[in-house]
């Protein structure tokens, strides 16, 4: 059972920085791209960044710069760097991991981490 652990949100005072962290656990034949994406009150859900197994990354132009994603494939954990926070960087943060299966890749999701940027 595929199942990923984010941790490192919290309450941020703008130009700040913080961490996520998101272990995933469970796929036998283990994870292809791995990424976070955030979903803002009244928003829809967007990407942030990703990474895939061989290190290749892409994020959105609201966070270059300011955001790095990278991962420890040993581990099955990617992370989140974020700094210069700012306030519209405020929303509820999402794992996301593919599951690498014999027929195809499968979605899978974290449960969210809150990310408030406030002073």
């Amino acid at each position: 059972q595929v199942q990923l652990v984010e941790s490192g949100g919290g309450l941020v005072q703008p130009g700040g920085s913080l961490r996520l962290s998101c272990a995933a656990s469970g796929s036998f034949l283990g994870f292809g791209t791995m990424g976070w994406y955030r979903q803002a009150p009244g928003k829809q859900r967007e990407l942030v960044a990703h990474i895939t197994s061989g290190g290749s990354t892409n994020s959105a132009d609201s966070v270059k710069g300011r955001f790095t994603i990278s991962r420890d494939n040993a581990k099955n954990t990617v992370y989140l760097q974020m700094n210069s926070l700012k306030p519209e960087d405020t929303a509820v943060y999402y794992c996301n991991a593919k599951s690498l299966g014999y027929r195809g890749e499968y979605d899978y999701w974290g449960q969210g981490t809150q990310v408030t940027v406030s002073s």
